[in-house]
């Protein structure tokens, strides 16, 4: 007992004459251990923070990937309503179409209209430049052409006119073809009908 005390009253200031650590004292292990601690809580911090990130990132990549539009092409008829063109073009007199469009079904979808302007007129046709605007009921079509146009004493005879075709380069868009891109065709079987192949090309978002 009395070499206990001894032991007791030897020992230095916070230390444990049995070897323990006194209270409010970490042994080496006790710190590595909390540091151990910190870290992987740390680590858990930083994990979570850069998955979050990357769903941020693959998520915007998703959006990016679902406004991208796939080229596709459709096909419209058309039915003149309106037109001023007259039996001899004039270099420098402008002249319109208008025609009514329908779809495969039949269905009315929208109007086609065109300010064509002959800049150079010969024996046998006119070359013409072109604007088209397609007014359809989810958003318009622009275009622009030139084209050699036959003489309209072949093409405008209401029985028996001359067939011809035309190409339209695409030049933008609203509605659901803003930033389109593309060629329109029309082909004229008869006077007063039209059918128009339009090809979009595919849109980045």
């Amino acid at each position: 007992m009395d070499c206990a005390c001894g032991a007791i009253r030897s020992a230095p200031v916070g230390v444990c004459p049995w070897g323990a650590p006194a209270p409010g004292e970490t042994t080496d292990k006790g710190v590595r251990r909390a540091m151990t601690d910190r870290d992987r809580r740390s680590v858990l911090r930083l994990s979570s923070a850069a998955a979050i990130t990357a769903g941020l990132v693959a998520g915007e990549g998703g959006i990016a990937h679902a406004a991208r539009r796939a080229a596709r092409r459709i096909v419209l008829t058309g039915r003149r309503t309106g037109a001023n063109i007259p039996d001899v073009l004039t270099a420098g007199v402008p002249y319109f179409v208008r025609y009514e469009l329908s779809d495969a079904r039949g269905d009315s979808v929208g109007t086609e209209n065109a300010h064509c302007l002959p800049v150079a007129v010969g024996l046998d046709g006119s070359f013409v430049v072109a604007t088209l605007v397609l007014s359809l009921d989810d958003g318009l079509i622009t275009a622009a052409t030139g084209f050699e146009r036959p003489l309209p004493a072949v093409t405008e005879p209401p029985v028996e006119a001359r067939p011809w075709s035309h190409l339209f380069a695409i030049t933008g868009g609203t509605g659901a073809y803003t930033g389109a891109s593309g060629s329109i065709t029309i082909d004229h079987p008869a006077r007063d009908e039209d059918v128009l192949t339009i090809d979009l090309a595919e849109a980045s978002p």
